[in-house]
């Protein structure tokens, strides 16, 4: 089991979360991301520097991970793309995407993106603070420990 990190819009609170997991269970962390971006480092995180350009980053996870794996993103279309081929998914504020929740989530991003290109001012993502840092500490570690148990994970 490895944990796959977006890390281009991972709160580096969330990072230094997954760092101490990742030493504390043994399990590898990869960091992936077009440009050096800070966390902890221990023997079980790496860091994985794609290529400039749209979606790089994204199409590296997507090739590596597979359904034995956690992916920590915020990108909608990414947790797509993984949710297809069976990755467990978690978002920087404890979401789980799931098969039963992408559509939804992808509608709604879609609809969201329409109404800013048409020039409607959207609503702004809330303040990522405690509350949030804990809901994903919480929701981290449950899967964490369910995928190295070997439990089938519930969304």
């Amino acid at each position: 089991m490895r944990i796959y990190v977006d890390c281009d819009s991972c709160p580096l609170q969330v990072r230094e979360i997954i760092v101490k997991a990742a030493g504390r269970t043994h399990s590898v962390a990869f960091f992936v991301a077009n440009h050096k971006i800070p966390h902890g480092t221990n023997a079980y995180t790496y860091d994985i520097l794609v290529e400039e350009g749209k979606d790089k980053a994204d199409d590296y996870i997507v090739k590596h991970a597979t359904r034995r794996d956690i992916a920590v993103t915020r990108d909608i279309l990414l947790a797509e793309r993984l949710i297809a081929k069976g990755v467990d998914v978690i978002n920087d504020r404890g979401n789980r995407y799931t098969q039963e929740n992408i559509r939804e989530r992808v509608s709604l991003r879609n609809y969201m993106l329409e109404l800013a290109q048409n020039g409607l001012k959207t609503e702004e993502a809330s303040i990522f603070g405690k509350k949030e840092l804990f809901q994903f500490a919480n929701a981290f570690d449950t899967l964490l420990t369910q995928k190295l148990k070997g439990e089938k994970v519930e969304g």
